[in-house]
């Protein structure tokens, strides 16, 4: 049987990632931490891990303007498809009335 993919809120994210945090220290590795508390919590190991990792990459000021970065890209990238596209629409107008003006008939 698959396995249903749960929901969690964001508070619930953050105080599993909280308690991992505080409780670290009493295991002899990160991941011990991790698939030690997971199971309270009601995820995998692997998910907890997840969003152990992005908590990090949040916290890392190098790693937030890299995100900002790469956001604002793909926001430029989606606008330049969209002017690309009113483009190719004003071009395809456009010849459409120029031929339309040399086929009428001039006096």
């Amino acid at each position: 049987m698959p396995m249903t993919k749960l929901k969690y809120t964001p508070e619930i994210r953050e105080r599993a990632v909280q308690l991992l945090i505080e409780s670290e220290k009493d295991y002899p590795s990160n991941w011990a931490a991790i698939t030690a508390i997971a199971p309270k919590i009601g995820c995998t190991p692997e998910t907890l891990r997840v969003w152990y990792q992005k908590y990090l990459d949040k916290q890392n000021p190098v790693k937030v303007q890299q995100f900002s970065d790469q956001e604002r890209i793909k926001q430029l990238e989606r606008e330049n498809k969209e002017l690309q596209r009113a483009n190719e629409i004003l071009r395809k107008a456009a010849a459409f009335f120029a031929q339309a003006e040399l086929d009428r008939p001039h006096k």
